[in-house]
């Protein structure tokens, strides 16, 4: 059965703000974190992909519109979009930076998860 883009939303909350990324590292005990820009084509282009894994079920997977939050993206270090951070027991433990002018793959992004999930 296929999935709705609103049940695979649903699969992936949108955290708001910093706060919210912090409470959500703090209360799982692993989760992926996507960085991405609402003006970047690559983000728009990567967004299905990632969404479409975290449909799929555990582990767990959030998303972070790094549009207005300047902060949030200096503190981690994002540099390029899509960024997906790893996080393991509140701490950044794994990342998957796009490269510039190309982005990230549904691919990579499979391969990381296994990666990080070993």
């Amino acid at each position: 059965m296929k999935m709705s883009r609103r049940e695979k939303t649903e699969s992936c909350p949108l955290l708001r703000n910093g706060e919210d990324l912090e409470t959500a590292i703090r209360e799982l005990d692993h989760v992926f974190v996507l960085f991405y820009a609402s003006w970047c084509p690559f983000s728009r282009m990567f967004l299905p992909s990632f969404l479409d894994q975290a449909a799929r079920g555990e582990p767990c997977y959030r998303r972070v519109l790094a549009d207005e939050d300047e902060a949030l993206i200096r503190k981690y270090g994002i540099e390029v979009y899509p960024t997906v951070l790893f996080f393991r027991h509140g701490r950044v433990e794994k990342r998957l930076d796009g490269l510039f002018h190309v982005g990230l793959s549904q691919g990579q992004l499979v391969d990381f998860v296994e990666y990080c999930s070993s």
